[in-house]
């Protein structure tokens, strides 16, 4: 599967690809630190998967969602942010991510959701 990392804070992309570039069937093909970055780099490497915080300079997680998914149906987004409410994530997923992980959630929940959209990918 790969994945594009879209966050604004270069520690939290740095740990995101250190702990994915661990797993055999994951590669990292991007990073972005910003919304609008994250639509232009999708459109360009055209990933299986991105990885999208919600709070971002120049477009926010939520409006780079909207237009990857319109214009790219088959990326698929899955929503981080620090927030676990449903307040950040039913407009995530209303926005057209497939998931949503808080950035309080271990690692191991990170994975089973990267997982779950790698087979979802494979079935399409």
């Amino acid at each position: 599967m790969r994945i594009l990392l879209a966050d604004d804070h270069a520690l939290v992309r740095e740990s995101l690809a250190r702990m994915l570039s661990g797993e055999s069937d994951i590669e990292i093909v991007g990073e972005a630190w910003d919304g609008k970055l994250a639509v232009d780099m999708t459109r360009e490497l055209l990933p299986d998967l991105v990885l999208m915080d919600i709070s971002m300079p120049v477009m926010d997680g939520m409006e780079a969602t909207r237009r990857i998914c319109a214009e790219l149906p088959q990326v698929q987004v899955i929503g981080l942010s620090m927030f676990t409410s449903d307040e950040q994530s039913r407009p995530m997923l209303e926005a057209g991510a497939v998931a949503y992980v808080s950035k309080t959630d271990s690692s191991d929940v990170l994975l089973a959701t990267i997982q779950a959209c790698a087979g979802r990918h494979r079935t399409q």
